[in-house]
C-alpha cells in the first residue's frame, strides 16, 4: 500500500512524466513564479500611488503656494505620480511663462503638452506588468491542455505494448497528464484575478491623474490671463 501510495503520488507522477509533459510544467512553474512576482511588485506600486495621491491633492488642495508645492519636491530623489504630473506642467508653464513673447495660449499649450506626456509615462507604470499577466491569465489553460493531451496520447500509446488493460494500467499515464491542466490553472487563475484588480486600479488611478490634470489646467489658465 506504501508503495502503491508513493507511485501515485504528485511528485512522483511529475518525475514519470515524459519529457514533453515535464517541459510543460516547468513552463507553467516558470510562468507561474514570475506571475507572483509581478502581483507583489504590482500591489506595491499601486498601494503606493493610491497613497501618494491623497497626500499630494491633500496638499495641493490646502491653499499652498504653487510654487513653494513645486520647491518641495526639489530634495525627492524620486518624482512619480500625481506629483510627476504637476511638476511637469508647472516647470514648464512657468519657463513659458518667462520666455519674451509668448502668449497666454502658447503657455497653456505647452503646459498641457507636458502634463500629456507625465500623464503617458505614468500610465506606463500602472500598467507595466498588466500585459505579461493577462498573457499567463489566457495561454497557461491551453499550454496545460497540451499537456494533458500529449500525456493521454501517450499513455494510450504504450497501451498497445500491454496484452492486459487494466485500470492500474491506465491510471498513472492519465494522471500524470492531468498534473499538466491543473498547474496550468494553478498558473492561470491568481494571473486572472491579479489582472481584472489591477486593470480597475490602474484605470481609477488613470482617471483621477486625469481629472487633476484638468483642475490644474483651469487653475494655470486663470493665472496666465489674470496679469
Amino acid at each position: 500500500m506504501s508503495d502503491a501510495e508513493n507511485t501515485m503520488s504528485i511528485f512522483a507522477l511529475m518525475g514519470q512524466a515524459t519529457i514533453a509533459v515535464k517541459i510543460v510544467m516547468l513552463i507553467l512553474v516558470a510562468a507561474s513564479v514570475v506571475s507572483w512576482v509581478m502581483i507583489f511588485k504590482s500591489l506595491i506600486y499601486q498601494s503606493n500611488a493610491k497613497k501618494a495621491f491623497d497626500y499630494f491633492e491633500k496638499q495641493f488642495w490646502s491653499g499652498i503656494d504653487l510654487n513653494q508645492l513645486f520647491r518641495q519636491g526639489n530634495g525627492h530623489d524620486r518624482i512619480e505620480g500625481i506629483e510627476n504630473i504637476f511638476r511637469a506642467g508647472f516647470k514648464e508653464f512657468t519657463r513659458l511663462r518667462q520666455t519674451a513673447g509668448a502668449d497666454a495660449e502658447a503657455i497653456m499649450d505647452g503646459a498641457q503638452r507636458a502634463m500629456r506626456v507625465a500623464l503617458a509615462r505614468e500610465e506606463e507604470k500602472l500598467d507595466e506588468n498588466l500585459p505579461f499577466l493577462g498573457s499567463v491569465a489566457s495561454v497557461s489553460p491551453y499550454v496545460g491542455l497540451f499537456g494533458t493531451v500529449w500525456g493521454i496520447m501517450n499513455s494510450f500509446m504504450n497501451l498497445s505494448n500491454v496484452h492486459q488493460t487494466t485500470l492500474a494500467t491506465v491510471a498513472p499515464g492519465i494522471a500524470e497528464a492531468l498534473i499538466a491542466t491543473a498547474m496550468g490553472l494553478f498558473a492561470a487563475i491568481p494571473a486572472v484575478l491579479a489582472y481584472n484588480k489591477f486593470s480597475a486600479r490602474s484605470s481609477a488611478l488613470l482617471s483621477n491623474y486625469q481629472t487633476f490634470a484638468e483642475e490644474f489646467s483651469t487653475i494655470l489658465h486663470r493665472q496666465v490671463h489674470s496679469k
